[in-house]
């Protein structure tokens, strides 16, 4: 997904061991302050949360930032990882408890191999308005007139981020409004943030992009942002907050809590929004807490950037999830029969939502 990085402290993969004993601690705790000594810090529980680097964690960042977590009693220690796919063998073993990214083949075959990881809440996703990932072509081919519709995406090098991704998916849509195949254009896997010296080296004729490589791309002079992908394939589910197993059975009440957090947070992200820019009432504080945890420090970038939708009431956008495994596993991406209702669980979203009451906007 996007290419945000972090610029506070966290801990990295190798750290991961040392967090594998981290409840039994709290435990032993809690009970050391029954006897009567005061420790403040027993009263919060330790959840680990694997974090893409990527804008959809937004949400995960006000609730941190504006101390929903500690109010729930939690103190979330973030983890990063390269994407969602790398997160899905420490969701399922116990040593993460929270993860977030691009739904994707990996996590499919995952669950069909008895892996228990749960898709419970909206992270991003493009409603209307809301297209922060696009459809880029580079700039000398719009000019020369080689390229004017979808359908003169045949035979060119396309870069997606990877393969087996909702991103693989939107360029699917894409080609098909052209009347075109995947396998039409020349697929290039790379990183987002590579993208933009691609077309600089025109390495690449197009790419789906995600914010906010598309406005350094296209500030660049490189690129052209063709279409957004709420244009191509609205209300596309590009991004999932994930569950663990072990978090779900054996911590439900932790788990309602945190995401009681996340929906508080994401809440005041919607209340940024306005026009498909962060320009609604929140926005100036949502801006700063993007500029503090993210190595974008210049408030005008994100005022600039098509910011991603992401539903104040948690709900994913099923029809959409159903679209991509079906397109993955005509690709030969997922094997054996599973299915999008073995994967979902929208019930922690649900209950919270039951007593918050539904999303009202504020006066934009």
């Amino acid at each position: 997904m996007q290419d945000f990085h972090f610029s506070k402290a966290r801990h990295t993969n190798p750290l991961l061991s040392a967090f594998y004993s981290i409840r039994a601690i709290s435990a032993a705790l809690i009970v050391i302050a029954g006897l009567g000594f005061s420790i403040n810090a027993a009263a919060e529980t330790i959840v680990r949360v694997g974090i893409a680097n990527v804008s959809t964690d937004v949400g995960f960042f006000i609730a941190d930032k504006k101390g929903y977590f500690k109010q729930e009693g939690i103190q979330a220690q973030f983890t990063d990882f390269e994407s969602a796919a790398k997160m899905v063998a420490p969701l399922g073993s116990g040593q993460l408890d929270v993860g977030g990214g691009a739904s994707s083949a990996g996590l499919y075959n995952a669950v069909a191999r008895g892996i228990n990881i749960r898709i419970v809440a909206d992270k991003g996703s493009v409603p209307p308005g809301y297209g922060f990932s696009s459809l880029l072509v580079r700039k000398d081919l719009v000019d020369s007139g080689k390229f004017k519709s979808f359908k003169d995406l045949k035979g060119l090098k396309v870069a997606i981020g990877a393969a087996g991704t909702s991103t693989a998916s939107a360029l699917n849509e894409a080609l098909k409004k052209g009347g075109l195949k995947y396998s039409d254009v020349d697929v290039v896997y790379m990183g987002f943030p590579q993208h933009a010296l691609a077309y600089a080296n025109k390495a690449i004729d197009a790419s789906i992009t995600n914010e906010p490589t598309v406005t350094k791309a296209v500030r660049s002079g490189a690129a052209v942002r063709f279409a957004g992908n709420d244009v191509f394939y609205p209300n596309q589910q590009t991004a999932v907050v994930l569950y663990g197993e072990d978090f779900i059975k054996n911590h439900p009440d932790i788990a309602k809590r945190f995401m009681r957090a996340y929906i508080k947070a994401i809440r005041d992200y919607n209340d940024a929004l306005k026009d498909g820019k962060l320009a609604g009432p929140n926005a100036p504080e949502v801006i700063s807490i993007l500029t503090e945890y993210t190595s974008i420090k210049d408030p005008n970038i994100h005022k600039a950037i098509v910011p991603n939708g992401c539903n104040p009431d948690g709900k994913v956008f099923e029809a959409s999830l159903k679209k991509d495994l079906q397109f993955f596993k005509q690709q030969g991406l997922v094997k054996g029969n599973v299915s999008v209702e073995q994967v979902l669980d929208q019930s922690f979203a649900d209950a919270v939502v039951k007593e918050l009451g539904p999303y009202k906007p504020k006066n934009k």
